[in-house]
């Protein structure tokens, strides 16, 4: 595989006095300069002030979180300096501040002016989809403890890896592999290396030598074998320095060396093979030195002390990943970042790993060590046969089609169904609409100025009414639908009521058909009667009380009962956007079809099994109501807020005015598919402006209606499901293959339904279609277990 390799040389300088000539070189697969890049790096000394306090602070905060148990678990016998009220006063936050801190000032030093250039190019020269190995040159020791993984450049690049080296360095004549490893499990003291030796043990085609607590000689005498190795491995106590010395390892407990002490014993691995180093062992910058001037091609190191549980889960990790496929770099990041796990227990644990290379190597991959590899079991699958998978997939669909029918499913599609409107995203309030609301409050006012009204039990007074008209009026008002019930004469003193109520065709009044006499309210009795089949509508509303009592549809016209006082055929909606459509040379026709055809809109009535529901009493003119998917519908004032002067000429001119109540007292509440809770109720006169805004968004701005499909396109959509859940268990092997498939064919139904309601309004059934493709699904999986070629054969 083609890989990029990045070099950049930071040349001579350090932190406190900049870098005056920095060059990036770019090459593919480490044969040749094929772009150089030159820039500088300012001087940057808060950098390595930060770092020398989260230095400080990550031993602190470690010992304090884990105490004594932590300090042995370390695979380091370093002694922690601090003084016990600084460890003491060392906060999770304060720590957690401090990483911030360096990973913005370390890129604010990266994306200076001066190396913008570089990073520039670098970005223009690489693709995100390839793999990159950056390779950072530096001999100053401060910068080698830089988290260079934070840079930026690595979130846009995520197979690009970092890795230090010196800025001298030789050509490595690459060596055929033995897939040999020298393990060194050394002083264990505190420490679990036994774990360790588990995962090397469990690798395939490997050839594992371990030496446990050697001495040096034996050490020695190993590493000069003359059929070399390839991966030099090392778990127990390390650091960086120790008494002046450089590189130090403890090899068992009575004896400790420099690496440099095995100076010539490693030369000799290297030449005959050597290809990394895994030093799973704390603080291990030093030991990289010891190792990079001997041109090693790879080396693992962490950066710091590191806990057993974090060495342990590294290993694991990279192995897994390595053996996988994925390149030596991309190994390390994957098992680096996953580390991150465990940082609510063992903070900046994905910061430790660093990697240190030659730049003249190609980074390797599995087979590159271990090229004789267990053989893998040829096996051979057998499908289904597609005869018993369609069976199997029309029987699900079946099993799931008879359960809607008989209306077991109703529930769950309306839950579904309320579920995917609230999921919509805000519409905003409809500004042709105004609200004017009676509330609690009103109504005591009310009573308190009018002796008279105090005993009627109404909600709203034949003064108030008549001011709020005349004030309506005035600021230009279009339409008023008035949703109370007025079922008795105006007073004689109310002579303007009488009026406006006699003669404004703009007014609209409600009344109840009910199911005769003893439940109807009529129109208020000063409406003319040759008027009320255009200045009344009904208020009868048909939510699904044998259900969850939730109103999801609306009843726009109907044929009253013989005996009823409301003689209207038209709801209040209807006749309130009708009288506001007219205005604008826009009337409702019936189609041959009996659809209403308004404008731009055609509604269609609904019918006994339409969308989810079945069997449902579907008298009068019914259709869904799409409700406008927004915290309010429109502005509201109360009553007393309008007649005190809040109700402006920007508020009411050329709008539709609605005068409701929304004091639960009077019984004008109801549940919508947003009120979640069964205590939750939304106000008639909030639903009375859902429905008008659904008649006047159709004619006039093509707001879709809730629409879906004929009954056989329903049996269709739920057949092309139970197959594809079907064909997923029948043609995908391996039970997380199929399960992840399956999920996903699920969450891809459910998508695509909501898609569709929010784009276009269509209601899709998309809970027997899950449910025919999970039956699906599991009856394809029971036939592949009875069915003997049906299952995974080894050959």
């Amino acid at each position: 595989m083609l890989h990029r390799i990045v070099i950049i040389n930071l040349g001579c300088g350090n932190l406190q006095q900049g870098f005056s000539t920095v060059i990036a070189q770019i090459s593919i697969g480490g044969q040749g300069t094929g772009v150089q890049i030159s820039g500088s790096l300012p001087p940057a000394p808060e950098i390595a002030e930060t770092y020398s306090r989260w230095h400080k602070l990550y031993r602190a905060l470690s010992t304090r979180l884990r105490g004594d148990k932590l300090r042995a678990s370390l695979r380091s016998d370093i002694e922690f300096e601090e003084e016990e009220d600084y460890i003491a006063n060392v906060s999770q936050s304060e720590f957690d501040e401090l990483c911030g801190q360096l990973e913005k000032q370390l890129n604010r030093w990266l994306n200076s002016e001066s190396f913008h250039r570089i990073d520039r190019q670098l970005r223009t020269q690489l693709l995100p989809t390839e793999e990159i190995q950056v390779a950072i040159e530096v001999e100053d020791e401060p910068l080698r403890h830089l988290p260079w993984h934070l840079w930026h450049f690595f979130e846009d690049y995520p197979k690009a890896e970092v890795t230090l080296s010196p800025q001298e360095y030789e050509r490595v004549v690459p060596v055929p592999s033995q897939g040999r490893i020298l393990a060194i499990l050394g002083h264990a003291s505190g420490i679990d290396v036994q774990a360790d030796r588990a995962l090397l043990e469990s690798l395939p085609g490997a050839e594992v030598v371990f030496l446990v607590e050697p001495t040096r000689e034996i050490l020695d005498r190993w590493l000069w074998d003359d059929r070399g190795w390839d991966i030099l491995f090392f778990a127990g106590h390390s650091a960086s320095e120790r008494e002046g010395e450089v590189g130090w390892i403890e090899i068992n407990p009575t004896e400790g060396l420099r690496l440099d002490r095995l100076k010539n014993a490693l030369r000799a691995a290297i030449s005959r093979g050597l290809k990394l180093a895994i030093f799973n062992s704390c603080d291990g910058l030093g030991l990289a030195r010891q190792l990079a001037d001997l041109n090693l091609p790879q080396l693992i190191v962490m950066r710091e002390p590191v806990p057993d549980r974090v060495a342990q889960a590294f290993l694991k990790n990279f192995l897994a990943a390595f053996a996988r496929g994925e390149s030596f770099p991309l190994a390390v990041r994957e098992a680096r970042e996953r580390l991150q796990g465990l940082e609510s227990e063992f903070p900046c644990a994905s910061w430790l790993p660093a990697i240190f290379q030659n730049p003249t190597t190609v980074p390797p991959v599995w087979p590159d060590f271990f090229p004789v590899i267990l053989p893998k079991k040829t096996v051979k699958r057998s499908r289904v046969p597609l005869s018993i998978a369609s069976l199997g997939s029309l029987g699900a669909a079946a099993f799931a089609i008879s359960l809607r029918l008989f209306g077991v499913l109703q529930p769950l599609e309306l839950k579904a169904f309320d579920a995917l409107l609230r999921l919509r995203p805000e519409e905003g309030a409809d500004p042709r609409l105004l609200l004017v609301t009676v509330t609690a409050r009103d109504v005591q006012e009310q009573r308190g100025r009018d002796i008279k009204f105090a005993r009627s039990g109404r909600s709203l007074s034949d003064r108030s009414l008549a001011q709020l008209l005349d004030k309506l009026k005035a600021n230009g008002a279009r339409v008023v639908g008035l949703d109370i019930y007025r079922d008795f004469a105006a007073e004689p003193e109310s002579r303007n009521l009488i009026q406006n109520l006699q003669n404004d065709d703009r007014l609209v009044v409600v009344c109840k058909a009910g199911n005769g006499s003893s439940s109807d309210f009529p129109p208020a009795p000063e409406i003319p009667p040759q008027q009320v089949g255009e200045r009344a509508g009904f208020g009868d509303i048909v939510a699904d009380s044998e259900i969850d009592g939730v109103l999801r549809r609306q009843l726009f016209g109907m044929s009253p009962p013989v005996d009823s006082r409301c003689r209207s055929s038209a709801s209040l909606a209807l006749q309130v956007a009708l009288r506001y459509l007219k205005d604008r040379g826009i009337e409702a026709t019936l189609t041959n079809k009996d659809e209403l055809s308004i404008g731009n809109a055609l509604l269609k009535p609904l019918g006994i099994t339409s969308g989810g529901y079945r069997n449902i009493d579907v008298r009068g003119y019914q259709i869904m109501l799409n409700y406008r998917a927004t915290q309010q519908i429109a502005p509201q004032l109360t009553l007393a807020s309008a007649l005190a002067g809040g109700l402006t000429p920007e508020l009411a001119k050329g709008r539709i005015v609605l005068i409701g109540t929304t004091d639960e007292s009077f019984g004008d509440v109801h549940r919508t598919p947003y009120d979640r809770a069964k205590t939750d109720k939304t106000p008639g006169v909030v639903i009375q402006a859902q429905a008008v805004s659904q008649i006047i968004s159709a004619s006039l701005d093509k707001r879709p209606l809730i629409w879906f499909f004929p009954e056989w396109g329903e049996m269709l959509w739920i057949v092309v499901w139970s197959g594809v859940g079907g064909g997923i268990v029948s043609n995908l092997y391996g039970g997380r293959a199929r399960l992840g498939a399956g999920g996903g064919a699920i969450a891809i139904l459910i998508g695509g339904c909501y898609l569709v309601l929010w784009r276009s309004g269509g209601w899709l059934p998309v809970v027997p279609a899950a449910l025919g493709a999970m039956v699906a699904m599991g009856t394809v999986a029971i036939v592949r277990r009875l069915r003997p070629d049906g299952i995974i054969r080894n050959s």
